[in-house]
């Protein structure tokens, strides 16, 4: 009789520390690229800057936040996706046209999560949306290269960019920063559908990417770097990405001159579809895992 009872609390006591583990009956690999229903990309129509909408079965969430002059655009733009509230956020770097719409999204939307690139700015947008974060209590963390973000419905944002190594020498009182060669890159990924987001990486960054995980690169749509500049694309990452379609985030008329002719040329001459806000409008891929589909609000691929 005690024997069957320590047999009984023995088996209990696996049971639990099963559980306590996570431990699944699905492989573990299985488990990582289990999709459910469909994902929804819009790099959103918001002017000269960035910022990219995912909404997944799961989670909503928003990759940069625009410039400050433009925040009525990103209002317009998240009340037409029918945004109530944002699960996590993440900021590639702190640059104005990035960050510029983190007021609005504090004062206005339950934020559930931060990001960026976990580096310190004197930029007085970086030190306002810390302190409003600290004061609403949100969690924010810094991102470096192996990080893996969930976010919901079996989509994963795996991260390239910035190495943990330039993280700790960002750290360093007195270090020189660039912030467009810091940002934070990743790779979106939902069944067999994967998606670079590039933030504003030069060619500088392109490089330090290829040397380090150039095997999990390769992408079916590639968000072009720092708005289609010619500072960023560079022939070697194009080739290790082998994107299907470029999609270029930038501001009719812009001062720049975004996106810039050598990039196009670069995209035309390896037969990549391009896709532009200023002149498409809002651009939204959706994908059921499998298949993927680029629908622009208003014009044709180039």
């Amino acid at each position: 009789m005690k024997r069957w009872i320590l047999s009984v609390l023995a088996g209990a006591l696996l049971l639990a520390a099963q559980l306590l583990a996570g431990c699944s009956s699905a492989p573990a690999s299985d488990a990582a690229h289990t999709t459910e229903g469909t994902i929804t990309v819009k790099v959103l129509n918001i002017g000269q800057g960035d910022s990219i909408l995912i909404q997944t079965g799961e989670k909503t969430v928003l990759v940069d936040t625009s410039d400050v002059d433009e925040r009525d655009k990103l209002r317009t733009e998240l009340k037409k996706a029918n945004v109530k509230k944002i699960d996590t956020i993440i900021l590639t770097h702190p640059h104005a046209d990035h960050i510029g719409g983190m007021d609005v999204l504090l004062d206005e939307y339950p934020v559930g999560m931060v990001y960026d690139n976990g580096m310190p700015s004197t930029s007085k947008l970086f030190l306002g949306y810390v302190k409003k974060l600290k004061e609403k209590k949100i969690e924010r963390k810094g991102l470096v290269a192996g990080d893996r973000i969930d976010l919901g419905g079996g989509a994963v944002f795996e991260v390239l960019g910035p190495s943990a190594e330039l993280v700790k020498e960002g750290n360093v009182k007195g270090y020189k920063h660039d912030p467009n060669n810091e940002s934070v890159v990743g790779r979106l990924v939902f069944g067999d559908f994967t998606m670079m987001l590039t933030g504003d990486a030069e060619k500088k960054e392109e490089q330090a990417i290829l040397a380090g995980d150039s095997a999990n690169v390769q992408s079916k749509i590639l968000k072009s770097g720092h708005h289609g500049s010619k500072t960023s694309s560079s022939a070697d990452f194009l080739r290790a990405v082998k994107p299907e379609a470029a999609l270029i985030s930038c501001g009719v008329n812009n001062d720049y001159g975004h996106p810039h002719k050598e990039t196009m040329k670069k995209y035309h001459a390896l037969n990549i579809p391009i896709y532009v806000t200023a002149e498409n409008g809002t651009i939204t891929v959706t994908s059921d895992g499998k298949t993927y589909k680029i629908t622009p609000e208003r014009g044709e691929k180039q």
